[in-house]
Order: structure tokens, then C-alpha cells, then sequence
């Protein structure tokens, strides 16, 4: 019986059994039976290649395993949509799949007019998904090892200037939408991260609040004075019953498309371009940075595993590069 074979059994065993038992005797069977299928081959009452490729189930063995690493429901979502549209564009289980089949399905999806970057996304969820699979021994040999990475032109993304900082706040035309604002800036969150606080979750006294983002990792961001102050009016001022921090119409919690929304009618009142989330957080990236923050602590506050995911946030304004060439050189 193969390592997959046995782990495909006992995953179906285990959710049969989580109906009928508890879970500490549910463990207790399931031990059992993994060690009783040691030694057998079952591999006769398995359908043939063309009937069952077990791609289903590995896929399935993968999922669960990014599940349990605390990956969102969406990052889940989106492996899931890329590895299938994989196995239906390839035609061929996963344990068959080389290198070339990976760069031939890459190619045809560049000449269909997919972008650069959603090509290095889904050779990411590649990468991520044989090398999961070779190093629990479910296929023979990782088919990403020599896949390269998709270069890509480097874009600078600008921040918003201090000019323009002024003009959004100038174009909100309630107490929420100036606070938001000033919450965005201050805090660097993730528009889901703002939609799902309480009012509760303000520390105003600190000035501070926990934020829960991707992968159900918490972590602390800060709120200036100027934010606490605007967030303090727009609380004031309310008569609702809502826990939400953020509400919209009918009292209802914010959510990212209502944010969204709010960001397109002040970007058309205040004459800014390309006024979006996360130009808030490149926004407090690049302030901290170039008021001397270390980048480490800045990937802290955006929420950052690696800092390489910090650096494409900051934007590096070559007139400090040439300040600090000039001091140091």
C-alpha cells in the first residue's frame, strides 16, 4: 500500500469516524488502523490510472494541510482554483506532471494574455504545492525544482505625498469618512482587518489596537494623535447599537467593497489619482522608513512574514539616497 494510498484511507476513515465517535476514541481507531494497513498491498482494488488518479485526494491532503498552517479561507480558495485549472488545462494526474508540462501550461497562459504577475502567482502556488507533496513522499520527484521565477518590470508605486494627504482629508464630507482616512494612514491595516474591529478593540488610552489579518495572526498597530481624535468624533457622534468600529448604512459593519467605494467618491472630490487600501499602507511604510524606522519593525506593523514583502511597499525617494550618500561617502 503507498504512503498516499494509506493517508487517503485513513483521511476518509477519520471523517466517517468523526460522526459516530469521540474524538480521543476516533485517534485511537484510527492508530490501529494505520498500523494494521503496514505491510498490506491494496493497490489491487484500486481503479485503474485512467479511472482514478488520486489527484482529488492529493489535492484534497494539501488543502488540509494549508488549512491547518492557518491559511485564510480565500489563499485556500485560490490554490484550489489555480491547481485546478492546472490539472484540466494539462490533462494528467499531478504525480505525472515534469517541469515542462508546468512551463508549456505557464507559456500558452502568457500568449492568452494573463499578466506576468498572475504567472509568478500561480508558479508560487506550484511551488508551494509539489514541493509540499515531494517532501511527504506523495510523488516521486518536485516537477518545480527548475522552475524559474517570472521576471517582471519593476514598477514604483508611489505613496501619497503630504499634498495629498491633505486633499483626502479636505474631500471627506462626514465625521466616518475623515476618520477612516486617518485610520488608514495611521495603522497601515488591511481594509478586512479594519472592517472586523470593535469599538472595543480601541485601546484609546494607549492609543493602540489588536488586529487579526491574514493567516489568523494577531498582531498591534498604533494610532496617532490626529487619528484618535477624528476616530474619537466620529464615535461620539454616533446613536447606533453596533459593535462595529466602522458602519455604513443602516448601521451595518463596513465592509472592503463599501471601503472601496467610499475611496472612488473621494478620489473623484479631491482630484487624487489612484486612491486605494493598500496605498495606505505603502503610504506608512514609506513614512517610517525614511524617518529612520528599522525595516524589521516596519514588516512588524504591516504584518509581514519576509521583508522582501516590506521593500516592495517602501518607495525609496532618491534625494535621501544622494543625502545619505553624501553623509557616508
Amino acid at each position: 500500500m503507498s504512503i498516499l494510498d494509506k493517508k487517503l484511507y485513513l483521511a476518509d476513515l477519520s471523517e466517517q469516524l468523526d460522526a459516530f465517535l469521540p474524538g480521543a476514541q476516533a485517534r485511537r481507531v484510527l492508530e490501529a488502523a494505520g498500523l494494521a494497513l503496514d505491510g498490506y498491498d491494496l493497490s489491487a482494488l484500486r481503479p485503474e490510472d485512467g479511472d482514478n488518479d488520486d489527484s482529488d485526494g492529493l489535492l484534497r491532503l494539501f488543502l488540509d494541510a494549508k488549512a491547518i498552517e492557518g491559511r485564510s479561507e480565500k489563499t485556500i480558495a485560490h490554490y484550489r482554483h489555480v491547481l485546478g485549472h492546472l490539472r484540466r488545462s494539462v490533462g494528467l494526474p499531478y504525480q505525472k506532471m515534469t517541469v515542462h508540462h508546468l512551463r508549456s501550461f505557464l507559456s500558452s497562459e502568457k500568449a492568452r494574455g494573463v499578466s506576468l504577475r498572475t504567472l509568478e502567482g500561480n508558479r508560487f502556488v506550484f511551488t508551494s504545492f509539489f514541493g509540499w507533496a515531494w517532501k511527504e513522499e506523495l510523488i516521486g520527484k518536485n516537477p518545480t525544482a527548475n522552475l524559474a521565477p517570472i521576471k517582471q518590470a519593476k514598477v514604483i508605486r508611489l505613496p501619497y505625498s503630504a499634498v495629498e494627504i491633505e486633499q483626502l482629508k479636505a474631500a471627506a464630507d462626514s465625521d466616518r469618512d475623515l476618520a477612516l482616512i486617518c485610520f488608514l494612514l495611521s495603522t497601515g491595516c488591511r481594509i478586512s482587518e479594519v472592517c472586523a474591529l470593535d469599538v472595543l478593540d480601541i485601546d484609546f488610552r494607549d492609543r493602540r489596537a489588536t488586529v487579526t489579518g491574514k493567516g489568523n495572526k494577531q498582531r498591534v498597530v498604533y494610532i496617532d494623535e490626529v487619528a484618535a481624535l477624528y476616530l474619537n468624533r466620529y464615535l461620539s457622534g454616533r446613536n447606533d447599537a453596533s459593535a462595529a468600529l466602522f458602519v455604513g448604512k443602516g448601521s451595518a459593519r463596513m465592509t472592503p467593497g463599501g471601503i472601496r467605494a467610499m475611496l472612488k467618491r473621494i478620489e473623484k472630490r479631491s482630484g487624487v489619482e489612484n486612491v486605494h487600501p493598500h496605498r495606505f499602507r505603502r503610504t506608512l511604510a514609506t513614512n517610517l522608513i525614511n524617518h529612520g524606522m528599522a525595516i524589521q519593525d516596519v514588516a512588524a506593523v504591516l504584518g509581514h512574514d519576509q521583508l522582501d514583502t516590506t521593500m516592495t511597499y517602501v518607495y525609496v525617494d532618491q534625494r535621501n539616497v544622494e543625502t545619505a550618500y553624501r553623509k557616508y561617502a
